[in-house]
């Protein structure tokens, strides 16, 4: 029996049964669409909404962090024009010192200023609050332009350090930079090749002339020439052996010679100069060990060999 049949042994032979079941069944199907999409459309409102009031949570204008935040990086940006406006050549000398100390924050010279100055003052303020007082007023304010001094060169001195101590692995680092780099061109590699090669195989031992190498790599990338990116890269290591290298390869490419065979030779010679000054230092520490040796060792000994004397002497007049 099909399903028309069914429906008329139940309902008869009554059309307007029949119509009445069928337009309920097509009501109860649309009111079902109908609530389904508003239900939709409502969860997707309320997830919106709950973005729209993070992110305006977030960016809200009277937030005290997002204030802070705003104002501190006006200040820095004022400090930044300010002193690149009146003092450029400064600027640029302090520019190419934060670059050769790792800091290549183009916002670094602001920071700086700003640092410097605020530290100055916090210095000079903390020993005008927490230094004890002197019955000699003149010493009080004597530690307190000390501690404003202090303050203010002590992050340049902070970027001399961090520039010496870079200089040091760059020159530890660089010898062997230029080894694996003949390496790499005997085995048939391209410079780019060979400079991509050898800054991942240096990363463990020397992080920081392998940040530079793969700056020049990035340089060469975006369509600088080799001999620029060499340049800037000799600049930022800050090593006459570095410019040497950029000079060796611009010529070289200029002239048409072998790079490989120019490298070779310069690779020997930063071996022999590596030698050299590890020779230097030996020969330097006798002399350096004098002056150790006679403020500690020297009265020690003497005391020892002098001291047994005295006693005897001491004893036998008595």
């Amino acid at each position: 029996m099909d399903a028309g049949g069914f429906l008329l042994d139940i309902f008869g032979d009554s059309d307007s049964t029949m119509l009445a079941v069928l337009i309920f069944l097509a009501a109860a199907t649309l009111a079902f669409c109908v609530m389904a999409t508003v239900q939709i459309r409502g969860s997707v409102k309320r997830r919106a909404a709950g973005l729209t009031s993070t992110v305006e949570n977030m960016a809200r204008p009277d937030s005290l962090r997002n204030s802070s935040f705003k104002v501190a990086q006006r200040l820095i940006e004022y400090a930044s024009k300010h002193y690149a406006s009146s003092n450029e050549d400064d600027t640029k000398v302090l520019r190419s010192r934060l670059i050769k100390a790792g800091i290549f924050d183009p916002r670094a010279v602001g920071y700086f200023f700003v640092g410097r100055t605020a530290l100055a003052i916090g210095l000079a303020v903390a020993v005008f609050f927490f230094a004890p007082e002197f019955e000699n007023r003149s010493v009080y304010w004597f530690l307190m332009i000390v501690g404003g001094i202090a303050g203010y060169i002590g992050p340049s001195m902070y970027i001399d350090r961090r520039i010496k101590v870079r200089r040091l692995e760059h020159q530890a680092g660089f010898p062997d930079f230029m080894d694996l780099l003949v390496v790499c061109a005997d085995s048939g590699l391209a410079m780019e090749a060979s400079l991509d090669r050898v800054g991942r195989e240096l990363g463990d031992s020397y992080p920081s002339l392998t940040a530079n190498i793969h700056m020049a790599n990035l340089e060469i990338r975006a369509g600088r020439t080799m001999s620029d990116a060499l340049e800037h890269l000799s600049d930022r290591l800050g090593l006459d052996e570095a410019r040497s290298f950029a000079i060796l390869i611009q010529q070289s490419e200029e002239l048409g010679s072998s790079i490989t065979d120019a490298l070779r030779v310069y690779s020997d010679d930063m071996r022999h100069k590596r030698l050299s000054r590890a020779e230097e230092k030996a020969y330097s520490l006798p002399a350096k060990l004098s002056l150790p040796m006679m403020i500690c060792i020297f009265p020690v000994i003497f005391v020892v060999i002098m001291l047994p004397v005295f006693v005897r002497l001491h004893v036998g007049n008595y």
